[in-house]
């Protein structure tokens, strides 16, 4: 439960945002927050925010910046895909019911099942990552309250295999199983995770609540540590792919082949890069001359989980769109 000073030193410490701080009372007074109650919440808001009309959740007034809550429902979609996907490769089922409820359409997951690994690294990897990615479900469902997005529907199974085409990971008309085999399990996750990274660090600057903030910056951490890992075991490994259906001569070239067709998705600068830089070096951390990582806006980031260089409001893994505010890939 909250107490009192809690509610105090969350609102007062950090919520810059009157929209959320807003949406932060609303809450209280609905769900009842231990022994503080909306009487008590009042109080502690400043009287410009006291004053202003309160707007219905998943709505923007015109002209007015996208809200904390809308930042984070967008990142909450992100962990939905990335935990159903490897939740699925370790435990042979995704999210639990407690999960995945919340508001706008909720939706199914199409495919996945449990990866038989052949190294044990490698599925030690997986599992921790699982149990992040799930972890993070539960805590931006938290963070949101009754505002948080329901998990919309996913597909993990044509998504990878158009993917995989388009990149000339396996000849056209022929399936891309992410879940197969440790390689092909390896090459997916290398889909997703830099995609993460470049999200909530393209997602930082539209977050106003300190709070929030610093959630965010936790979770790309965490994200950049799962990218790292992937990239990593991407270059030590060893082996052809011949005899795994796919096209090229060793994992490091498909990671490439995925940076690339991750790039004609998200606009003309040239942001991505494989797992070798162009002197045949390791390249573990995608970074600028600087060593900064870049960034991704939610628009560059839906037109690659929506499989288009397009505007589009949903496709590829999220066949009938995200739920909640931000919901748009790029027109590039």
């Amino acid at each position: 439960m909250f107490g009192k000073r809690y509610a105090a030193s969350m609102i007062n410490r950090s919520a810059e945002n009157e929209q959320d701080r807003r949406r932060f009372l609303h809450a209280a007074g609905m769900t009842g927050l231990g022994v503080v109650g909306a009487g008590a919440l009042n109080g502690l808001v400043t009287p410009a925010a006291a004053a202003a009309p309160a707007q219905q959740a998943g709505r923007q007034a015109p002209g007015a910046e996208v809200s904390d809550a809308a930042v984070l429902n967008f990142a909450l979609n992100l962990e939905y895909l990335e935990a159903e996907f490897y939740l699925y490769a370790t435990t042979g089922k995704g999210l639990p019911d407690s999960l995945v409820g919340g508001t706008g359409t909720p939706g199914g997951v199409t495919g996945g099942k449990a990866v038989r690994f052949k190294t044990k690294a490698a599925r030690q990897y997986a599992q921790e990552i699982a149990g992040d990615e799930k972890a993070h479900v539960a805590f931006l469902r938290t963070a949101l309250g009754s505002a948080a997005v329901s998990r919309p529907a996913i597909d993990l199974q044509s998504s990878f295999t158009a993917a995989a085409q388009a990149a000339g990971l396996v000849k056209p008309g022929k399936p891309f199983d992410p879940f197969g085999c440790e390689e092909n399990f390896l090459l997916a996750a290398f889909l997703f995770e830099d995609v993460g990274v470049t999200a909530y660090k393209g997602a930082a600057p539209l977050i106003t609540n300190k709070t929030y903030l610093e959630a965010a910056a936790g979770i790309l951490a965490v994200e950049a540590y799962h990218a790292a890992n992937i990239r990593t075991a991407l270059y030590e490994h060893r082996g052809g792919l011949l005899d795994l259906g796919l096209l090229g001569r060793d994992l490091k070239e498909a990671a490439g082949k995925l940076s690339n067709a991750r790039d004609s998705l998200d606009g003309a600068t040239d942001l991505d890069q494989g797992v070798v830089d162009g002197k045949g070096q390791a390249n573990i951390v995608p970074a600028d001359a600087n060593g900064v990582a870049f960034s991704r806006s939610p628009g560059q980031v839906l037109n690659i989980v929506y499989l288009t260089n397009k505007a589009a409001t949903s496709g590829g893994f999220f066949p009938k769109g995200v739920n909640g505010e931000v919901n748009t890939s790029a027109a590039n």
